[in-house]
């Protein structure tokens, strides 16, 4: 096959961006999809207004009958609850959404292929090595094998990572990892306006669970409804998602209509890569984004607005080294995300550490539940929409999570 200038190794949130912002700046481009649209992923479907305006920015069709558009959080611990509304912002718009993965990347994908990406479906990519350098690419699709040799090529595998694994991609082990499970549910309240969250969940018997849960209506008689879990939470190796994603539906709120019958698929699980864990993020000819980069703020488990933003940064980085044939120049993503995301990042690892202590997280979550300005804030933060005369308690805000976390005891 002839060679694209750059070859894209996954047709997710990230690819997909990469593959539009550098097709639409003229780069030969081609993405290679390990399945066939439209597929399905484990994923909450929830789109935060980080998500829609990159989505806006690509010239998404917000008005197709598959998106849902809600106006904010309502979050619970226990029965107490508050609903919020998406705050303004001088960027983002107060508004976000709900679409099932499946019909989501499938549009996106579109978007890419109509600024003249070429898309190839059902097609595994695996890198050829030779001293430690990415020379070729194999393609295998429908029984045939292809080499391509791309100037750069753009890791976006997600979080299984197998491309990169063989560039030698790795998580470190002492940043947060998520696990969550979900499964979809008919509903009669799924035309609700807002994402719901369950920030203190208990079992049947009324005993507390480690995590979180989540329900997102979808608009077409359908919820989203997950549960998730993080490393830093005491005993998180010995927790079923399956297990804990029933007693969760058994102990969500009445007005879901949640139950064994409404239930219309199986629950999924899979693992969350966050805060940047993965590395290395960039090579002599490649660059990683998105889940296979571990690009999940911490904070929330949101994952596809940073899917599709390290897909724009990454995408003008190639851009620049493609054009003027210095690849040295793919070195300055790791100091842009840094840039951008390093702090914030930062103080998500420390947060996490802090909600691990059951004890903390319940008093955290019901003495925030109290107060609306607090919750208002607390929003802002962890949906990282704080503006930019904001941003200067980031500093200060670090200094008192980690102070926190020091007082508390370390078994």
């Amino acid at each position: 096959m002839s060679s694209p200038s750059v070859l894209v190794v996954g047709g997710g949130p990230a690819g997909s961006a990469a593959a539009y912002w550098l097709a639409r700046e003229g780069h030969e481009v081609t993405l290679v999809e390990a399945k066939e649209y439209p597929r399905e992923k484990t994923c909450g479907d929830g789109l935060t207004p980080r998500a829609v305006l990159q989505l806006l920015d690509m010239g998404f069709d917000f008005d197709v009958p598959h998106f849902h558009r809600v106006t904010g959080l309502r979050s619970y611990a226990g029965d107490e609850y508050v609903e919020l509304a998406w705050p303004d912002h001088s960027r983002f718009p107060n508004w976000g959404g709900v679409m099932r993965r499946s019909d989501l990347d499938a549009q996106v994908a579109g978007l890419a292929r109509e600024q003249g990406v070429t898309i190839l479906e059902k097609t595994i990519a695996t890198p050829i090595i030779e001293d430690g350098f990415l020379t070729g690419v194999t393609l295998d699709h429908n029984g045939t094998r292809d080499v391509a040799t791309p100037g750069v090529t753009i890791i976006a595998d997600g979080s299984m990572n197998r491309f990169g694994r063989e560039m030698g991609n790795e998580r470190r082990r002492d940043y947060p990892l998520g696990m969550a499970a979900r499964g979809y549910y008919a509903s009669p309240r799924s035309t609700d306006p807002f994402l719901e969250s369950q920030l203190d969940l208990r079992d049947s018997s009324g005993a507390t669970m480690p995590g979180y849960g989540w329900v997102f209506p979808l608009g077409d008689g359908t919820v989203n409804v997950g549960v998730g879990l993080l490393s830093t939470f005491t005993r998180w190796k010995q927790v079923n998602t399956t297990h804990m994603m029933a007693d969760y539906v058994t102990t969500a709120p009445e007005y879901w209509g949640l139950s064994e019958e409404s239930r219309l698929t199986k629950p999924v699980g899979g693992k969350l890569t966050m805060s940047f864990s993965k590395g290395p993020l960039v090579g002599a000819n490649w660059i990683t984004i998105g889940d296979a980069a571990g690009a999940i703020n911490p904070w929330n488990g949101e994952g596809i607005s940073y899917a599709y933003e390290t897909g724009r940064i990454a995408a003008d980085h190639v851009g620049r080294a493609v054009g003027t044939a210095d690849f040295g120049l793919l070195r300055r993503y790791p100091q842009q995300l840094e840039d951008e995301y390093g702090l914030y990042y930062k103080m998500a690892r420390i947060f996490v550490k802090l909600i691990g202590h059951p004890p903390v997280m319940r008093t955290l979550a019901h003495t925030g539940l109290r107060s609306r300005s607090l919750m208002e804030w607390t929003l802002k933060v962890m949906a990282n929409l704080l503006d930019e005369d904001e941003k200067h308690m980031g500093e200060r805000t670090y200094d008192a999570l980690a102070a926190l976390v020091r007082t508390l005891p370390t078994s």
